[in-house]
């Protein structure tokens, strides 16, 4: 049997043939490129069924209730069961308080979905020393109980859901969008004010210049301590690599404690997206499973694979765009989070509140207001600065210990920096007059940085990152 094959064995025998099916068909994207079919559009005297159909069933239910709550009636669609999930999430309490701030969930039931917290947290790059944080990705969250409860609170709120719905095409039209579904093989026609496309990286208008590849899962047996291969109850592991670049590819481990026993750890690369073909995520399993002894040791037996292929934009290209003024992208469909550490689930929690908001002020507002809702979630200006070290990190150059090298001594520049810049960087909230600093001290710190920025970015990458990197240090300023 082929080290492919024993890895798709482990992966159906531990997650069951609905979860194998996500993977597979989450797999397949990447071998033919998505698109929506077109749609006749609604004309102008049609009476919408929505004011706002949501297209996607994962994270990006926690739109729904708080639509609903400002007066939207709102729909739901799912390709499979809405309010289920193949991931497992961790944040500070910080971004966790937005669900409580939102009145989404109360906070007793945001108490009852915190599984695990961390004393600290730290980053380590192979051959380098580990650079410990605090109040970073420090809570653990029981994903599958969170969606649960999204779902409840929406449908309590008069949120309808429709599972088993794949979205085949859609037209927009002069008061409505006209979306056309396959319901187990048969039709059916909606029509919306507004769609929310939640799809992630299955979504056509998905068109990032990164992609992270992600796989792992919930695993059990990983020996509890402080040494480098056990698991630390009381340590996140945010960012760790165990091997310098292989195939012109870096990869990187994260594992944070849940409930007692339990471990969610993944493995995850940085690539250019015409690079990610077909069966990436069953590849990187294989992997996963070969080297995973070098990582962490024990009797480790992966009890709930989770999965993803998570946007990267780097800012260095054109960003995803929707199809019209009648189509909304937010989570990973819109690729605006972090592309180093805060993905998804932060971005999520930092957005969901101000761009409900903002759709149905655009809504109330009528027609023309549709056009101010070209990004509705949260992009900060270092992004411009961070998307860039992604884009290197997708891209290592020649000797394959130098993104190694240079990682450990960025880091060890945000360690010197303090608690504070290093929690900001992370969190994506380190001012432009910091980040400036922080590439500055790394820069003298490890020379070889220019000419690396220089052979991956080129030259016209480069003056892109410093004007953009210019810019956001401006706005920054502007603030204070």
């Amino acid at each position: 049997m082929s080290a492919l094959e024993h890895a798709r064995d482990r992966v159906r025998d531990a997650g069951g043939p609905e979860l194998f099916e996500r993977l597979e068909h989450l797999d397949a994207q990447r071998s033919v490129a998505p698109r929506d079919a077109a749609v006749a559009a609604p004309d102008r005297q049609a009476t919408a069924d929505y004011d706002v159909a949501l297209v996607g069933g994962g994270l990006s239910i926690v739109y729904a209730p708080m639509l609903a709550r400002l007066g939207l009636k709102t729909a739901v669609f799912e390709r499979a069961r809405a309010g289920t999930t193949h991931r497992e999430w961790n944040a500070s309490r910080r971004e966790l308080s937005a669900l409580t701030r939102a009145a989404v969930l109360s906070e007793t039931d945001l108490e009852a979905l915190i599984v695990a917290r961390y004393e600290r947290g730290f980053c380590q790059w192979f051959g380098g020393a580990r650079h410990e944080v605090t109040d970073v990705l420090d809570h653990a969250v029981d994903a599958g109980a969170l969606l649960r409860a999204l779902r409840r609170h929406a449908e309590a709120a008069g949120v309808h859901f429709y599972d088993q719905h794949a979205l085949r095409g859609h037209g927009a039209g002069p008061s409505a969008i006209a979306l056309d579904f396959d319901h187990l093989g048969a039709p059916r026609r909606v029509t919306a004010r507004l769609m929310i496309d939640a799809r992630g990286a299955s979504s056509p208008s998905c068109t990032t210049d990164l992609l992270c590849p992600t796989v792992g899962g919930v695993v059990t047996g990983i020996d509890v301590g402080g040494g480098p291969t056990q698991i630390d109850p009381k340590v996140g592991e945010i960012l760790v690599s165990t091997e310098d670049v292989e195939a012109g590819r870096q990869h990187v481990w994260e594992a944070f404690p849940g409930r007692p026993g339990e471990t969610t750890v993944y493995l995850f690369y940085y690539d250019r997206t015409e690079r990610v073909g077909p069966h990436a995520l069953m590849h990187l399993y294989a992997r996963f499973f070969d080297t995973l002894p070098r990582y962490k040791t024990g009797a480790v037996r992966l009890a709930r694979p989770t999965f993803g292929i998570i946007p990267g934009w780097s800012r260095l290209s054109p960003p995803p765009r929707r199809p019209s003024p009648r189509v909304v992208l937010v989570g990973d469909a819109a690729a605006r989070q972090s592309p180093l550490t805060y993905c998804g689930f932060g971005a999520t929690l930092r957005s969901f509140e101000g761009a409900s908001r903002a759709i149905a002020r655009a809504l109330f507002d009528g027609p023309a207001a549709l056009d101010r809702l070209d990004t509705v979630v949260d992009d900060t200006p270092l992004h411009a600065g961070t998307g860039a070290l992604a884009h290197m990190i997708a891209r290592p150059d020649g000797d394959p210990h130098a993104l190694n090298a240079l990682l450990d001594a960025a880091f060890g520049t945000l360690a010197a920096m303090g608690e504070r810049p290093y929690q900001q960087l992370l969190r994506d909230e380190m001012s432009g007059a910091d980040f400036v600093r922080f590439l500055h001290r790394t820069s003298r710190q490890f020379p070889a940085v220019y000419g690396s920025v220089f052979d991956v970015l080129g030259a016209r990458g480069v003056s892109r990152w410093g004007a953009q990197v210019a810019s956001g240090l401006l706005r920054n300023l502007g603030r204070s």
